[in-house]
C-alpha cells in the first residue's frame, strides 16, 4: 500500500499485492518513487523488482536459497545488497539478473550499506560486524569487531546514521545498541521498551542522526538522544498491536510506525 507522505492522508494513493509469492522488506529503489525490490515470504526466495506504476515486474533476482533476511538499496546507484538464511550476502545491480558478487560472512548475516555506498556493514550471528569495501569485498572485510549482548537476543536489523559515524543494532529483545562505526566501540545500549514476546522490532536513526526511535510490543515510540543516551520521549500512537516497522522520512519532517494501522507523526522529535 502505498500512501502520499506529502499531506500525511492516511488514504492510500494504491494497493498492490503480491498473493502469490508475498512480500517482505520492500525497499525503493535508488532516486525512483515508481520502482520497488522485495524479497517474498511464501513461495521461494527469489527478489522482485517491481513497477509501481502498472504492477508489473521488471526483472526477477535468483539466487538465495532460503530466506532472505536483509535487504539494503545503495544511496549512489542502482545496486543493492541482499543478507539470507543461506549465510551468504549477495551483490545486484537492478539492470541485471545476476548476481554481481557474493561472499560468506562465516554466519546468519544482516547488512546494510553507508551513506556513502561505498562500504557495507554485515551482522554475523549477532555477534560481530565486518566491514567491506565494494570496491574488493571478494576479499573480505576490512575490518570485524565483536559486540556481545549481556540478554539473549538475536541481531534484526544494522544501520548507518546519516552522518556515517554511529552504527545501529536492532534485536529482536528488549535492548538496542549504538556503535561508533570506525571503532566498533559501544556508545549507547538503550533499553526500557516491551518486547516481552522477542518480535523483530524496527529502530532508526533520525536524519540528523542526533536520535533513535523504536516503537514496542504495546504500540508507543520510545526515542533516545545519540548524544547523551536518555530517553526523551515516548510517544503513544494508539496502535492497536506491536509496532514492528517504524521509518523516519529523508526529506519531510515526518516518520511513519506501522503494527496492522500505520501511523504518521509530525514535527521531529527534536523541535
Amino acid at each position: 500500500m502505498e500512501v502520499d507522505c506529502s499531506s500525511g492522508q492516511k488514504r492510500p494513493i494504491r494497493t498492490l499485492y503480491s498473493k502469490k509469492y508475498g512480500v517482505d522488506l520492500i525497499r525503493y529503489t535508488h532516486g525512483d518513487a515508481n520502482t520497488v525490490v522485495y524479497s517474498s515470504n511464501k513461495l521461494d526466495d527469489t527478489i522482485r523488482y517491481l513497477s509501481l506504476t502498472d504492477n508489473k515486474y521488471i526483472r526477477y533476482f535468483p539466487g538465495h536459497t532460503d530466506r532472505v533476511v536483509a535487504l539494503s538499496m545503495s544511496p549512489v546507484d542502482d545496486t543493492f545488497i541482499s543478507g539470507s538464511l543461506d549465510m551468504t550476502i549477495r551483490l545486484w545491480d537492478l539492470r541485471s539478473p545476476n548476481c554481481q558478487g557474493l561472499t560468506n560472512p562465516l554466519g546468519k548475516p544482516v547488512c546494510s550499506y553507508d551513506p556513502e555506498g561505498l562500504i557495507f556493514a554485515a551482522g554475523v550471528d549477532s555477534e560481530a560486524i565486518k566491514l567491506y569495501d565494494l570496491r574488493s569485498f571478494d576479499k573480505g572485510p576490512f575490518a570485524s569487531f565483536e559486540t556481545l549482548f549481556s540478554r539473549v537476543c538475536e541481531w534484526t536489523g544494522l544501520k548507518f546514521s546519516r552522518d556515517g559515524k554511529q552504527i545501529l543494532i536492532s534485536t529482536n529483545g528488549g535492548a538496542i545498541r549504538i556503535l561508533d562505526a570506525f571503532n566498533g566501540s559501544v556508545l549507547h545500549t538503550f533499553s526500557g521498551y516491551n518486547n516481552s514476546k522477542g518480535i523483530s522490532l524496527e529502530a532508526c536513526f533520525t536524519p540528523d542522526s542526533d536520535f533513535v526511535m523504536i516503537g514496542s510490543e504495546d504500540g508507543r515510540v520510545h526515542v533516545w538522544s545519540t548524544e547523551s543516551g536518555m530517553k526523551i520521549a515516548v510517544l503513544d500512537g494508539k496502535h492497536s498491536g506491536p509496532i514492528n516497522t517504524l521509518q523516519f522520512n529523508p526529506k519531510y519532517m515526518t516518520f511513519a510506525s506501522a503494527c496492522s494501522n500505520m501511523a504518521f507523526w509530525l514535527p521531529c522529535v527534536g523541535d
